[in-house]
């Protein structure tokens, strides 16, 4: 099983969306799922680079008030750890070990140069 931290946390902020959670470097790497991530190898969900978050958030559940950056009802949708595969600066593949999600995952930056906060997330074939 893998030694980093990994989650993914349904966040019904301004808009319902996914955020999944790697740790690396002594970080949470963020990106928002706006659909949700899928088991289904076949869907590519976009996923939207954030800003890093702290070590300790990955497993928060709860509510963020009014106010506050990100404020709304956060759940812990899926959580464990991954193995990292490869670490690029447009692609990513890691072996996650979760408690819904399992198996290998990439994570593509697609058109780097218009948008590069823009990822494809999906499951490995």
């Amino acid at each position: 099983m893998g030694e980093l931290k990994y989650s993914i946390q349904k966040h019904d902020a301004s808009t319902l969306h996914y955020d999944l959670r790697l740790e690396k470097e002594g970080v949470l790497k963020s990106w928002a799922i706006p659909k949700g991530p899928s088991r289904d190898p076949s869907d590519k969900r976009l996923a939207i680079q954030t800003e890093d978050h702290p070590l300790d958030y990955a497993f928060f559940e709860g509510e963020i008030e009014e106010g506050q950056y990100g404020a709304g009802e956060v759940e812990l949708w899926d959580k464990g750890s991954y193995d990292l595969i490869k670490w690029k600066e447009n692609e990513i593949i890691i072996d996650i070990y979760g408690e819904k999600l399992a198996g290998e995952y990439v994570l593509i930056r697609f058109q780097p140069d218009e948008n590069p906060k823009n990822w494809l997330f999906f499951k490995k074939k």
